[in-house]
Order: C-alpha cells, then sequence, then structure tokens
C-alpha cells in the first residue's frame, strides 16, 4: 500500500479502480491533481505498465495482488474510505472518461441535497455528447427498466460508473458489494435498504486508449445476468431484509 492523501476537500475521496489502464492514469491523477482532491487507484492486479506508472509518479495507490474484477477493486476503495474516517466517496474510472468538473455537483447532492448516493449520468440533461454505442445504450435501458420495476427507483444511466456515496453508503458497501459488473447490481442493493439515489447531469468522454471490457455478444449476457441479479435483489426489500 502507498497512501499518502492531502485532504484539501475535506473528507472527500476519489477511488480509481485501474486494470491495465497504462494509457490513460497518467492523465487521470494529473487531472486530479489539479482539482486538489483526495484520491486513491486500486491497481487491480494489472498486467501492463500501469503499476509502474504509478510509482514513478507517485500518485496515493493500493496495489492488489491478483485481479479481483471491478466490484472487488470498488469496495477495496470504500474499505479504505471507510477505515480513513471519510465522509463521501466518489467512484470514478481511470480511463479519461469522467469529468472532473462535476466532482462538486455529485458531492454537492448528497451534503445540502439530502441524497446518500448520486450517480452521474450521461442521460440527463446535455452535459455529454458522448452516450457509448447504440448495443450499449439498449442494454442500459433495459437495466434501467428492470430497476425501476424492481426497487421503484428510476435511474436512467444505470451503468455509470461516476457517482458519490455518503458514509452511510460507504459503511453499506465496504461490508457488501457485487462483484463482477456491480454498478446498476449496487443500485438495487442500496434501495433495498432505503438509501435515496438521485441522478444529475454530467459530460463524458470516450475513454482515452485501450476497449471496454464489455462489448459484443458479452453485453448480451452481461444485461440478463445483471437483469436477474436487480430482480432478486429488489426482492430483498418486500420481504423485508
Amino acid at each position: 500500500m502507498n497512501v499518502g492523501l492531502s485532504g484539501i476537500w475535506g473528507g472527500v475521496l476519489l477511488i480509481i479502480p485501474a486494470y491495465n489502464e497504462a494509457g490513460n492514469i497518467e492523465h487521470v491523477v494529473s487531472v486530479l491533481r489539479d482539482e486538489g482532491v483526495d484520491f486513491v487507484v486500486v491497481n487491480d492486479g494489472s498486467t501492463d505498465d500501469t503499476p509502474f506508472i504509478l510509482e514513478r509518479i507517485g500518485a496515493p495507490h493500493i496495489n492488489l495482488i491478483e485481479n479481483l474484477g471491478i466490484g472487488g477493486a470498488v469496495q477495496t476503495g470504500y474499505r479504505y474510505a471507510l477505515q480513513a474516517g471519510y465522509d463521501i466517496a466518489i467512484q470514478f474510472d481511470g480511463d479519461g472518461q469522467h469529468d472532473a468538473a462535476f466532482i462538486d455537483r455529485l458531492v454537492d447532492e448528497l451534503r445540502h441535497q439530502g441524497a446518500d448516493i448520486a450517480v452521474g449520468s450521461r442521460f440527463v440533461g446535455d452535459k455529454s455528447e458522448f452516450k457509448s454505442s447504440v448495443l450499449r445504450r439498449v442494454g442500459i435501458v433495459f437495466l434501467s427498466l428492470v430497476l425501476r420495476l424492481a426497487s421503484g427507483v428510476q435511474i436512467k444511466d444505470v451503468t455509470s460508473g461516476f457517482r458519490a456515496a455518503n458514509c452511510r453508503a460507504i459503511k453499506l458497501f465496504a461490508e457488501t458489494y457485487p462483484s463482477d459488473y456491480p454498478e446498476p447490481e449496487s443500485l438495487s442493493f442500496a434501495a433495498a435498504r432505503g438509501l435515496k439515489i438521485v441522478e444529475i447531469p454530467v459530460a463524458m468522454h470516450e475513454r482515452m486508449s485501450g476497449s471496454s471490457s464489455i462489448s459484443g455478444l458479452k453485453s448480451l449476457w452481461y444485461m440478463l445476468k445483471v437483469g436477474l441479479s436487480i430482480i432478486f435483489v429488489g426482492s430483498l426489500k418486500h420481504r423485508g431484509r
């Protein structure tokens, strides 16, 4: 572990899961340093130069000894945030897609508008020109509908990894977090436990280099698998668990 955080934003930590992001991570770290926000990169067992770049640029980071997947990497960040006493944790991708200019808007929803979780969305408002591929958008619409039917929560950009969690959500996610493709499942899980979830417009960009881990036929399997999981987790609310 190599963590040394500044405290400039007072209680806010950005969690950056990174797996083989050698082409992107230095730029992302540079942007966040310019913003003056605390962050920790969770290197998820990368096999490229990601860990060497993190060491070279002196970025606060945690090295996982093997690849746990996005869920395990993000949960590691939540556990660190809980242990270190942060009251807000923001998931922020290491591929350059997320725009740091919108961090303060996510924080405002938690600190002043009473939300437990704030999701940055490409599909609310007109902030984002980048909307992802047609197939991915169809899957997102499907999962959004399943989430609304299962939990009563309407979030249009259910797969967005740009999201803020308050101390209540941090504690919940540090204890239990989905493993494979956790963004939609974690929203269903949080809703089942009564957390208030809101969605706000943000700008997103195409990833700077590399490719998404979900593409082609894999995206169809992802949609079905996650949809079933959302339905199951949502049923826990109705059973009082």
